[in-house]
């Protein structure tokens, strides 16, 4: 069965910091180019960031290049977003996937507010 568990969120001040992590079942990750996305309040979830398998390539939306970094580790079976200089507008459900599969978890509450 097809897991995908999302953490590491919280509330944090602008200009804060915040790992998320997605730990994935069901599959193997090394299989699969992996993303994060996110859902505003009242938005369209939109795709945050890529990172192909190998970690060959990443990409990332224009809103969180040079703040936001995604990586891998295949061998947890886990995917990562490090968030940095958090602003307001990121503020979200955070959703990681696998390429090619449709399922989603329940995504992790990012808030960035003073």
């Amino acid at each position: 069965q097809v897991q995908l568990v999302e953490s590491g969120g919280g509330l944090v001040q602008p200009g804060g910091s915040l790992r998320l992590s997605c730990a994935a079942s069901g599959f193997t990750c090394s299989n699969y180019a992996m993303s994060w996305y996110r859902q505003a309040p009242g938005k369209e979830r939109e795709l945050v960031a890529r990172i192909f398998r190998f970690d060959i390539r990443r990409n990332y939306a224009d809103s969180v290049k040079g703040r936001f970094t995604i990586s891998r580790d295949d061998a947890k079976n886990t995917v990562y977003l490090q968030m940095n200089s958090l602003k307001s507008e990121d503020t979200a459900v955070y959703y990681c996937k696998a390429d090619l599969l449709d399922y989603w978890g329940k995504g992790t509450l990012v808030t960035v507010s003073s």
